[in-house]
């Protein structure tokens, strides 16, 4: 099978089990935290973004206004912006394939397709990938929920050690660029220096806004590539 001998369906799967486990924290701790099973669930399936996901449980259960936590899921998701510009190329076929397509536009779909050489090959991953981590992070996320019920605490198996190790997990790739590296650094400091001044929540939102100034943006398809 072609997939499995280039190596890409090995990888996505591979890449799935990780995100299983990931999103079995995030409803073990929300649904630990006080947040309903159906509601961390719907958030899964329908918001489809980790590290936004784990954020909003953090800054709700921690006494944040709903507006932070709002506020803080767009910033944090405004990196799909570039995203788009990045691989827009690849959703063509109408409305449909591009309000599905765009809903699987994460971190991991979209750095699996500019891997890739050809456009029919950053297609075929950006797909597989979206689709595959979906499948694996919804019912995930379900599960550790029910989880959670049982096990109230999320602090009784170290679970509350996992978010904060989640998001870190998903950022150490990045931090082999400088430019990166600085980018998070002023992020910290930022977060720091406000926490004593600002309100639950806010202090998260000043350190995206800090760290978003030297992000590094995504490539975008060449014209060649793009037909």
């Amino acid at each position: 099978m072609r997939f499995w001998r280039d190596g890409l369906l090995r990888d996505v799967l591979s890449l799935a089990l990780a995100v299983a486990v990931v999103g079995a924290s995030l409803g073990a701790i929300a649904v630990g935290k006080g947040v309903p099973l159906p509601m961390i669930t719907l958030m899964g399936a329908v918001v489809f973004a980790g590290g936004s996901e784990f954020m909003v449980v953090g800054l709700m259960t921690a006494g944040a206004a709903p507006i932070t936590a709002v506020l803080g899921g767009l910033l944090l998701n405004a990196r799909h912006l570039p995203f788009g510009v990045a691989i827009g190329g690849l959703l063509d076929g109408g409305w449909p394939t591009r309000l599905i397509g765009s809903h699987l536009m994460i971190d991991e779909s979209v750095a699996f397709a500019l891997a890739q050489q050809t456009t029919a090959e950053k297609k075929r991953a950006y797909w597989l990938t979206g689709i595959a981590l979906y499948c694996a992070w919804t019912p995930a996320v379900f599960v550790g929920g029910l989880l959670g019920q049982r096990i109230g605490d999320p602090g009784v198996f170290g679970l509350d050690a996992a978010m904060p190790a989640a998001l870190l997990a998903l950022i150490m790739p990045s931090l082999r660029e400088f430019r990166t590296l600085r980018a998070v650094g002023l992020g910290v400091l930022i977060a720091l220096l406000t926490t004593p001044v600002l309100p639950d929540g806010l202090p998260v939102m000043a350190a995206l806004v800090g760290l978003a100034a030297a992000l590094p943006l995504p490539k975008r398809l060449a014209p060649e590539e793009a037909r």
